[in-house]
Formats: structure tokens, C-alpha cells, sequence
């Protein structure tokens, strides 16, 4: 049976963000009817040179009869960063809570379709319908404001998404997590909870951000000079700190970095952040006494193109980081992002600015629930089923086993692509539909296994070496081939030994009249021979490219005439 056809069942498939940080996508089916939660992105490491952002493949999505809608949990790019790219592929319409409108509606104001997505607003607490969906949102505290937990009220019985939440007794922006709604309803009854999973594996509880504040006032008061503070654009609560903190220790505040300020112009058009200083820009930072300003700065996770990035490299057009400066990164590490990040810390430390962490001092707490929350979420509950996902498989499987020991009937763990048949029935996979990994390299969305990328991997990886052929009509060499090697083997940049010069001359002398005539049977022989001629390890395997320019005898008489 498969998983598209009009039969009843309640079915959950996740397509991103199971077994993995971040791109987190979501079907749910219910008798033929479909509904996406979130459609995330993520980043791409050192296997696809030249890209930035993965994005999760939504083919099985797009060929779905009855998509009903984009129902977003929070403004994460690993839940809504891949709208601007991927809705047109789906041009469903959209359902979210006032701040995520607010900052999806910056991101499509840059995609030619942006006017043409249609965005519903809704109130957490609010029953809603999305075609046969009858949903609601149940407001949890996260590292974003408006993030929140989905129930989907099904005549199987309801389903809570969690999204990403925690328990944080001051979040400082937003309301707490409403404990009395959800253990309301766990009283209602829960057939089964999509849960959290990313600190499944830390124990006791994730921190306050109020406590992030305190520290961030008093670390910064003890600066001598110019200190500059990173942390996530979305994380308004600390975005809010840092500009207290500005204030508390006699600096003015400047924001440097556009998708900050873009979060920040979103946070107050909805009502957060009234009270806080305003912020300068960076222009106007330039000229301020180093000890007298505050920067609040993008690039906390390595983004090449970050205005950190450019002010750790000395290439930003305003601001300057000098010996005794101080970097503050206030945020984790995303898995993934470690060597990018290293490189940018040392970076700056050879430039002599000191760089503060969270392993150095108190400068972040988690937006994701460590076991002690996981488990008080699970009492409250009290779901049949609990599926782990937004985790990697060790994040799942500590959820997994943490359920199996408060008594949930049935954990059961999944990857990317499975059909999980909630209900009627026992919950069992039932089948599995494509899935996979998409790279935007420029404009363009490729699959990670493009042949662009294979080639781009084998160039960084083994080099590679350029040979130029003048041929006559009949395929004899009239001029030295020119042979440059680039970063494949020993040979200098640009020239190459006689030895590998006279393998060329020789191999292609050796071919027959009607193969010397063809450019592609010229092409392979050189590249035969260049192999043989230059001594490269057995796993060294360079692209070898011939230039072949043929002078046809006409040409050349006119020459001797000449």
C-alpha cells in the first residue's frame, strides 16, 4: 500500500531532522489528507566545497494530491530557512504565530515570489483548521521568541509535536512554557508525542537565560577596550542581554551584521525589546573610543560570510578588532561547524583579540531540554507513543531508552523517510519514501551527489593538471606542449619536466593517422601518458585537462608563404 493512496490511517514521515541536527521537515497524514510542519535547512560541511546551505529533498512532499499547508513551529532557519527556496515547489500556504510571520516575511521580501506566499497569523492557545486538520499551538520557551509545541487534534487522538522547547523559570523574552496546558493535555489524552531529542544525553536541567544576562553584564564590565559579542541573529532574549548589557556597563550598543537586524526589526514590530537600548550601526560604531562601544555581531557559528567572519579577516569596511579586544561567542557549537569556528578563533587570537566561549566562562545556556526537563514532559504527557527526533541517532536513542524507563507503552525510533503508522494499530513503520540532501550552490538547488561536486572534491582533493597541444591537420605536435601542474604533484606551478613533455610528444606521435585526427583519441593518449609520466602516489587521481589546437594545413602554407 503505498503511503499517497486515500486510506484511512494516521501516518507521521519525517524527511529531515531525524538522525541529524537541524533541516527539520515534517509530513503528517491523516486518511489521504496531508499537512508539512516546518521545512528547515541546514549547513554544509567540507564535502561540498563551495556551499553553504543543505536543504532537505521534498520530491515525495511535492508529488503529494492533498497538501493541505506549512504549519511552522518557530523562526529557526532549521525549521523555516528553507522557505524561500523550496516553497515554490510547493506553494501551499502557510501557518504561524505573529513573530515568525513577521521575520519569514523579512526573508521573502529577497525572492521574486515572496508577495505570492500566503502567510495565516495565529494566536498560541487558538484551535485552527488547515484543510482537514484541526490544529492548535501550545507556547514553549526556546532561544526564539513565539516557538511553539503543535497538537494535532485527530479523531485517532492527539498528536504533540513538541518543536524545540525548554523550561526556563525567567526566559527574559516571551512567557514561560505553560505547564497547566500541557499536563491539561495529557489529562485529555496523548496517543503520541514527537519529542526534542538534541540534549537528550545532559543531564539536569538547560539554564535560565536571566542567569546569561547577569554574567554577560559582569564579564563585559571587567573589558579594558572594544569587545564585541556573537551569538545566534534569532536569539532575541540575548540579543536583549547583550544590549542591557551595553547599557549596565556605560557602552553604546551597535549591531553589525544585516540578518540581526532584520531579527531585531521583526522582535520589535511584535511587541519584544521595547525597553532596550537602540542600537547604532556599524558605520556609526567606527568612530566611537574603542572602550566606549559594544558590538553586537554576527557570525557566531563560522558563516563565511558574516560580518565576523570579514572583521576577523580585516576585510570589513567599518569595523576593526585590535591587540586587546575581546570576541565574546555566546552560543554552542553546531556539530559540524567545529573546524570552521577554530580557524576563525585563531584568527583572531593571532591578531591579539582575546576569544571568550562557553568553555571559558558562563555565556550560553541551550534552548533544548536537558533529561531532567524531558523527563518532567513525559509525566506530563503521559504520550502511548514517543518518537524521538531533532537529534543525532546517540540524541534518539537516550530519548528512546529515557521513555522505555518512565513506562511509555511504545517508544519507537525512526529514520528520515520512514511511514510511521500511528494509528489504527499498534505504531509500526509500514514503508519508507525517498529521501535526501539538497546543496544550494549560488541560485541554483542541486543534490549533493552532482557531478559538480564530485569534481569540485576530487580538485581540493588531488589537484590538477593542464596540458595544451598545437596540432596540424594530421595530428603532428608543431610546438612544445605546455604541461602546468596545479597542485598535483611535485612539479612546479606553470612548467613540467622534459621528461613528461617528451611522454606527450611521444604519445601522441604514436597514434594512427585516423586517431591523431580526432581531438577526443589525442585527448585520452595524452592523458594516459601524463599519468604514467608523472610519479603520484596509487590514490592520488587528478583531473587531467588537454587543450588541443589544431592549425589546418591551409593555415599553415599561408604561413611559409609568409
Amino acid at each position: 500500500m503505498h503511503p499517497t493512496e486515500n486510506t484511512p490511517g494516521l501516518r507521521f514521515i519525517p524527511l529531515g531532522g531525524v538522525g541529524e541536527i537541524g533541516m527539520n521537515t515534517a509530513l503528517y497524514g491523516v486518511d489521504g489528507q496531508w499537512l508539512m510542519v516546518d521545512l528547515g535547512i541546514s549547513f554544509a560541511d567540507e564535502s561540498l566545497p563551495g556551499v553553504d546551505i543543505i536543504l532537505p529533498d521534498i520530491g515525495f512532499a511535492e508529488r503529494l494530491p492533498e497538501l493541505e499547508g506549512l504549519v511552522i513551529t518557530h523562526a529557526h532557519e532549521d525549521h523555516y530557512g528553507g522557505v524561500p527556496y523550496l516553497w515554490p515547489r510547493l506553494r501551499c500556504p502557510i501557518w504561524c504565530t505573529p513573530f515568525v510571520a513577521a521575520a519569514l516575511e523579512r526573508k521573502l521580501d529577497d525572492v521574486p515570489f515572496g508577495r505570492e506566499v500566503q502567510i495565516n497569523i495565529v494566536e498560541p492557545g487558538h484551535r485552527f483548521r488547515v484543510g482537514a486538520f484541526e490544529l492548535s499551538f501550545i507556547h514553549v520557551t526556546h532561544s526564539v521568541p513565539d516557538a511553539n509545541a503543535l497538537v494535532l487534534h485527530t479523531e485517532y487522538g492527539n498528536v504533540l509535536h513538541t518543536g524545540d522547547w525548554k523550561l526556563d523559570p525567567e526566559p527574559l523574552v516571551g512567557a514561560r512554557t505553560p505547564i497547566d496546558q500541557l499536563t491539561e493535555l495529557g489529562r485529555d489524552g496523548v496517543l503520541a508525542m514527537l519529542g526534542d531529542s538534541t540534549n537528550a544525553l545532559r543531564p539536569g536541567d538547560s539554564g535560565s537565560e536571566a542567569e546569561v544576562r547577569d554574567s554577560l553584564i559582569e564579564l563585559v564590565g571587567r573589558q579594558k577596550k572594544r569587545v564585541l559579542l556573537t551569538t545566534f541573529s534569532s536569539n532575541i532574549a540575548r540579543i536583549g542581554s547583550m544590549l542591557q548589557a551595553a547599557k549596565a556597563t556605560g557602552r553604546i550598543p551597535a549591531i553589525v551584521g544585516r540578518s540581526m537586524l532584520r531579527m531585531l526589526e521583526a522582535a520589535r514590530e511584535v511587541g519584544y525589546l521595547e525597553d532596550a537600548p537602540r542600537p547604532i550601526d556599524a558605520r556609526e560604531a567606527a568612530s566611537l573610543q574603542r572602550d566606549k562601544v559594544l558590538l553586537i555581531c554576527t557570525g557566531s557559528q563560522g558563516e563565511p560570510r558574516s560580518a565576523l567572519a570579514r572583521i576577523a579577516g580585516n576585510s570589513h569596511p567599518f569595523i576593526k578588532l585590535e591587540a586587546g579586544d575581546t570576541a565574546i561567542f555566546s552560543s554552542k557549537i553546531i556539530p559540524g561547524n567545529e573546524r570552521k569556528l577554530y580557524d576563525m578563533h585563531n584568527q583572531l587570537v593571532r591578531n591579539g583579540v582575546e576569544v571568550i566561549t562557553e568553555e571559558d566562562h558562563f555565556v550560553h545556556v541551550s534552548g533544548h531540554p536537558s533529561r531532567d526537563e524531558l523527563e518532567r514532559m513525559i509525566r506530563w504527557i503521559r504520550p502511548k507513543i514517543l518518537v524521538p527526533v531533532h537529534g543525532e541517532p546517540r540524541h534518539l536513542r537516550a530519548h528512546h531508552e529515557l521513555a522505555r524507563t518512565l513506562g511509555v507503552p511504545n517508544p519507537i525510533r525512526i529514520d528520515n523517510g520512514d511511514v510511521l503508522m500511528l494509528a489504527p494499530g499498534d505504531a509500526r513503520v509500514v514503508d519508507s519514501v525517498p529521501t535526501g540532501r539538497l546543496a544550494l550552490d549560488s541560485n541554483r538547488i542541486r543534490g549533493v551527489g552532482d557531478e559538480l561536486f564530485r569534481t569540485r572534491r576530487r580538485l581540493m582533493n588531488h589537484g590538477t593538471i593542464m596540458v595544451s597541444l598545437v596540432l596540424d591537420g594530421y595530428g603532428s605536435v608543431l610546438a612544445p606542449p605546455i604541461v602546468a601542474d596545479l597542485g598535483a604533484g611535485d612539479h612546479a606551478p606553470q612548467s613540467a619536466g622534459r621528461d613528461v613533455i617528451d611522454a606527450v610528444v611521444a604519445a601522441v606521435e604514436a597514434l594512427s593517422d585516423d586517431d591523431a585526427a580526432q581531438d577526443e583519441r589525442v585527448k585520452d593518449a595524452v592523458r594516459t601518458a601524463v599519468r604514467q609520466a608523472f610519479v603520484l602516489p596509487r590514490d592520488r587521481r587528478p583531473i587531467i585537462e588537454v587543450q588541443v589546437t589544431r592549425l589546418d594545413n591551409r593555415t599553415l602554407d599561408a604561413l611559409e608563404d609568409d
